[in-house]
């Protein structure tokens, strides 16, 4: 196995070639906030929150989705990276119907986490207040398209390890959203296991089991990495 030798806030860092900044900086117990990384599947780089600084350029790089390089110096929490991450916060807010007092994942929502994580109370932004509606055709589930963020949880997780791609995107720009078969009725598409991996998977409200009530939405974020393991190496225990 082949290791590259790094620095991340100063601290030098030794991995794995081939892992992503993400995953280094996991390793050496440096925390950067996601939304649409999830442990057990592939990365999209969607929300960009995990965005670093890497000495020698001036882009700002996703951690998630940039492979570690020998001699790399990487910085994660920086006053420029946090007034960004910010702004990111404050546009999936006002971009979305997105209200917490009545939210199923009110209290277990990883948007609500990292607003409060980046110190965002208020948004600069006007509210959009976009007309979205509501899926409830599923007989156990529901999706409320208002608070979804477009990180694709969902359609990965339901394509890479349940490999019944019932989820997708539909749309261009500001129009997108997510679609459920040939952009069908949730429950009109034969595809779908009700798995509930999906529910699992999504950060926010937008995916839930029906009969859940203002926060009482849950998730297990692990099993979905645990599944992977299992099938990968065999690992039934966890």
């Amino acid at each position: 196995m082949s290791i590259t030798t790094l620095k991340i806030n100063g601290q030098d860092v030794v991995t794995e070639s081939g892992k992503t900044v993400l995953a280094a900086a996991k390793e050496a117990g440096i925390p950067i906030p996601t939304l649409c990384h999830l442990e057990g599947i592939s990365e999209a780089g969607a929300c960009r929150l995990c965005a670093v600084e890497v000495k020698g350029t001036n882009k700002l790089m996703a951690a998630c989705v940039t492979t570690v390089a020998e001699g790399m110096e990487v910085e994660t929490h920086t006053p420029k990276l946090q007034d960004y991450r910010r702004m990111i916060v404050e546009l999936f807010f006002t971009e979305g119907n997105h209200v917490c007092s009545i939210c199923v994942a009110n209290g277990n929502c990883e948007l609500q986490d990292v607003a409060i994580e980046v110190g965002m109370d208020h948004s600069r932004f006007n509210y959009r207040f976009p007309d979205r509606g509501m899926d409830l055709s599923h007989s156990q589930f529901g999706i409320d398209h208002n608070r979804c963020i477009l990180c694709t949880r969902c359609v990965r997780v339901c394509d890479e390890i349940e490999g019944a791609h019932v989820w997708d995107v539909g749309n261009r720009g500001e129009a997108c959203y997510i679609v459920s078969g040939m952009d069908q009725p949730w429950g009109e598409v034969s595809a779908c296991t009700a798995c509930g991996k999906c529910v699992d998977a999504c950060p926010t409200g937008a995916i839930f089991r029906k009969g859940t009530t203002t926060g009482e939405k849950v998730g297990d974020r692990a099993k979905l990495e645990f599944l992977v393991n299992a099938r990968e190496k065999q690992e039934w225990s966890r």
